[in-house]
């Protein structure tokens, strides 16, 4: 077989994204939660088709199904609140637990880069000081908030930090980044009232799963060129 034919058999794996991408589409369409939890839903099997042979040693991929699995838990909190504080404050404890997923994964690859992470820190801290903390008077909602703040600023860091080849690595971050992104709206529509930008938070949030999930077959294919 012929290099040529090699690696366009082996770059075609990427076009199992399409099924997180309609999913996606499905979703800013209107359908159903199935349709919301649909792009880390599918991210979930396509890791685990790609990487199910070597899942015992891949401690490092199990982060990644915690990672989806608690985003689409926190989701669902999310979209069924209707107002209730404690729901709200439910689903940010799954999304906290989803970015100890990502910071997992992140650092069994790699490792944290502390000028970057105190550099967004900082930003977030001041952001959070100046633009959140006034508008929020429920104790546990303010720690919780400021919780998730420092997890997100320190997964946006180890992605930074993973030692990896270009397309896996920036992928990654860009994922992260999107999710971070995200988040950052959700902050200012939720607390400070702003909702110019609300528009973004699902586009980004699936985006952020399928960038991470663009990722995992980006290192698949540096491990293993022919997919089994």
């Amino acid at each position: 077989m012929s290099n040529f034919v090699m690696e366009i058999k082996k770059n075609s794996i990427y076009l199992v994204l399409l099924l997180p991408f309609l999913l996606a589409v499905m979703a800013l369409n209107g359908f159903g939660f199935f349709f919301k939890s649909g792009s880390a839903g599918a991210g979930i099997l396509i890791v685990l088709w790609l990487w199910f042979r070597q899942l015992k040693a891949r401690k490092d991929v199990w982060m990644i199904f915690v990672a989806f699995a608690f985003s689409i838990g926190g989701d669902w909190f999310m979209s069924n609140r209707n107002g209730d504080m404690d729901m709200f404050i439910s689903g940010i404890a799954l999304f906290f637990v989803a970015h100890i997923g990502y910071l997992g994964y992140a650092l069994l690859n790699g490792k944290v880069k502390w000028t970057f992470t105190a550099i967004v820190l900082a930003g977030y801290l001041v952001f959070f000081t100046c633009k959140l903390l006034p508008s929020i008077n429920h104790g546990v909602l303010m720690f919780a908030a400021l919780v998730y703040l420092i997890i997100s600023c320190l997964s946006m860091g180890a992605a930074v930090g993973i030692d990896a080849k270009p397309a896996e690595k920036w992928s990654y971050v860009f994922g992260i980044f999107l999710v971070l992104f995200s988040d950052t709206i959700i902050a200012f529509s939720e607390f400070a009232g702003y909702t110019e930008l609300n528009f973004l938070i699902l586009p980004t949030y699936y985006l952020a799963h399928i960038s991470v999930t663009f990722s995992l077959i980006a290192r698949k294919i540096s491990y293993n060129p022919v997919i089994e």
